[in-house]
């Protein structure tokens, strides 16, 4: 038995005045009101109706079972109301959490205009460096992959970039530009990498043709697992690195960092968000996805036109 559903179908007989107005009210064949009073009565072990071919009236525990119906119903449909709105209504807390480099380079600098068009959301996010992610603890989850990541979740696709090798402007006039990716060899490289015992070497392929990656070789002067250490290194002139475009778009488009070897790039990135869930996403959530979205995508772009 719908437990709930027979407590409204009681209710709605009692309002009507009879089964089968109660039916058409609520678009159920008498029949079934008819059922679902009597089950509910079975289930209660009383009588809550007398009935009779004229009329119909409460017995003494009807009369006080429907009292405090009227009470739990309301109740009821004021959680549901409420549970609706806020799944509606672009407030409340959103829990992020997010790789470091992220957090850093794309998620911090959008707060301020996220916060100005939706100051009824409460950003609550958690960084951390992971790599199977509890994604049901949170209602996002920012991390970047390879183009070609194929993983058993439900995730969104933000903003695809090239990673690109970049230095700073004070590094280029004191060490020139290399010409072609044979040049790195003779400039300093800040290299991101886990494994030290791997030799030297940068994977470059030409943007504009559809080539397997070459191998050349690099001088390290640093190599390291934290782009942040590397980007930054890179910002004070120590040389050449390599970052997403989507994390460097700022300062490009600041000047603050060249695009070096324009014509190869070291692969390509995606940045996606993942979802615990496709049912039921707040408001709060989607306004988030978009506005990330837009404004990724629009400094990618910016950056790209830079080239």
């Amino acid at each position: 038995m719908d437990r709930l559903l027979s407590m409204r179908v009681f209710e709605r007989v009692l309002a009507e005045g009879s089964f089968s107005a109660a039916a058409r009210a609520l678009d159920l064949s008498p029949a079934v009101v008819t059922r679902l009073v009597a089950d509910l009565e079975e289930h209660l072990g009383t009588r809550l109706l007398q009935r009779s071919t004229r009329k119909l009236s409460l017995t003494d525990a009807g009369e006080q079972y429907l009292a405090r119906l009227h009470g739990i119903l309301q109740d009821i449909d004021d959680a549901e109301a409420l549970a609706s709105t806020l799944t509606q209504q672009a407030r409340g807390t959103l829990r992020v959490l997010a790789q470091p480099v992220l957090a850093t380079h794309v998620l911090a600098p959008l707060v301020a205009g996220f916060a100005q068009r939706y100051p009824d959301i409460l950003l609550d996010l958690q960084v951390r460096a992971f790599k199977s992610p509890p994604i049901e603890d949170y209602d996002l989850t920012i991390f970047g992959a390879p183009a070609n990541f194929d993983g058993d979740i439900i995730a969104r696709k933000i903003v695809s970039a090239r990673a690109i090798l970049v230095a700073s402007p004070q590094y280029l006039r004191a060490h020139g530009s290399p010409q072609s990716p044979q040049d790195l060899q003779r400039h300093r490289f800040l290299q991101l990498h886990a494994d030290t015992m791997l030799p030297p070497i940068a994977r470059l392929q030409r943007i504009d043709a559809a080539t397997p990656p070459e191998a050349f070789a690099v001088r390290p002067l640093l190599r390291s697992n934290h782009v942040d250490t590397l980007l930054q290194a890179a910002l004070d002139g120590a040389g050449i690195t390599g970052a997403s475009l989507e994390l460097v778009a700022a300062h490009l488009a600041k000047g603050t960092l060249v695009h070096v070897l324009p014509q190869w790039m070291l692969g390509e990135l995606v940045m996606y968000a993942a979802l615990p869930t496709r049912k039921f996403l707040p408001q709060r959530t989607r306004v988030f996805l978009d506005y990330l979205t837009e404004h990724t995508q629009r400094a990618v772009v910016r950056a790209s036109r830079m080239d």
